[in-house]
C-alpha cells in the first residue's frame, strides 16, 4: 500500500527529499527554512530552501487531489454522469500535480549538488587548513558552549563557558566542516549545547603539535633570554 506522508508539527507537507536534505546539510529543514527567514544562509543553501518550499507545495497539490479522488469514488455521492466528469477533471488534476511534483524533485536535487560537494570540501582536508580564530573557537567550546538566540533581536551566537561569544557563521563553518555538533533536542533560546565532534578533537590535538613553540614569559624586570646571554658572553670575552 502506498505510504501517506503525514505533516509534521508545523503544518507543512513531508516529502520524499526531506531525509537527504537533512543528511546533507546536518540541519533540520525547519531550522533551514528559519535560517532562510532570517537570512542567515549562503546562496546555494538559500538556493535549496526556495526549491524545497516549491516542493512542498507541490506534495501539497498531490495530497488534497488524491484525498478528493479518495472522496468522489468513496460513495459518498450520487453516481450520474456529473460524478464521472468530476472524477475525469480529478484524475487529470492529480496527474498534472504529480508531474510537477517531479518537476520540483528534479530542481531540488540539482540544488543539491553545490551543497554536497562544499561539505566534501570543506571536509578532513580543510582541517588542515584552519584559521587562529578557528583554532580558537574550538578551544573555546572544548570547555563548554551553547548556542542562544537574542530574544529581542533574535540573532544567534555562541556563547561559551569562559564568557566569550562566537558568531554564528564561525559556527556554521566549523559545523560544516564536521568539527562541531549541536544538540538540536533543546531549542536555541534556552540555549543548545555545542561540542567538539571526534574530527574536531583531532583537529585541535593536530594544531597543537604544529604550532610554533612559544618563547616562555620573563619575570619583570628580568633580561630578556638574548641579552642574557649576550651580556654572559661579553663578561666572558673580557676575562680572558
Amino acid at each position: 500500500m502506498p505510504t501517506t506522508r503525514v505533516p509534521d508539527q508545523t503544518g507543512r507537507a513531508l516529502t520524499a527529499l526531506d531525509h537527504r536534505i537533512e543528511s546533507v546539510t546536518g540541519h533540520s529543514v525547519d531550522q533551514l527554512w528559519e535560517h532562510r527567514d532570517r537570512g542567515l544562509l549562503d546562496a546555494p543553501r538559500a538556493r535549496l530552501v526556495d526549491v524545497h518550499r516549491s516542493l512542498v507545495q507541490a506534495e501539497t497539490s498531490v495530497t488534497f487531489y488524491r484525498v478528493l479522488l479518495n472522496r468522489l469514488s468513496s460513495g459518498e455521492f450520487l453516481i450520474d454522469k456529473a460524478l464521472f466528469a468530476r472524477i475525469d477533471r480529478t484524475v487529470g488534476q492529480l496527474k498534472d500535480a504529480v508531474a510537477a511534483r517531479g518537476e520540483c524533485e528534479r530542481e531540488v536535487l540539482a540544488a543539491l549538488e553545490p551543497v554536497k560537494a562544499a561539505a566534501r570540501t570543506h571536509g578532513p582536508a580543510a582541517t588542515q587548513e584552519m584559521t587562529a580564530p578557528d583554532i580558537a573557537a574550538l578551544l573555546a567550546i572544548a570547555q563548554g558552549a551553547k548556542l542562544h538566540e537574542h530574544l529581542l533581536t533574535q540573532r544567534l551566537s555562541v556563547v561559551t563557558a569562559s564568557g566569550a561569544r562566537i558568531a554564528y557563521g564561525q559556527l556554521q563553518r566549523l559545523d560544516e566542516a564536521g568539527l562541531v555538533e549541536r544538540d538540536t533536542s533543546h531549542p536555541v533560546h534556552a540555549g543548545q549545547p555545542v561540542t567538539l565532534t571526534d574530527a574536531g578533537r583531532a583537529a585541535l590535538s593536530g594544531s597543537r603539535r604544529t604550532s610554533l613553540p612559544i618563547a616562555p614569559a620573563h619575570r619583570a624586570g628580568a633580561w630578556p633570554p638574548a641579552l642574557a646571554a649576550d651580556a654572559r658572553g661579553t663578561t666572558a670575552a673580557r676575562r680572558h
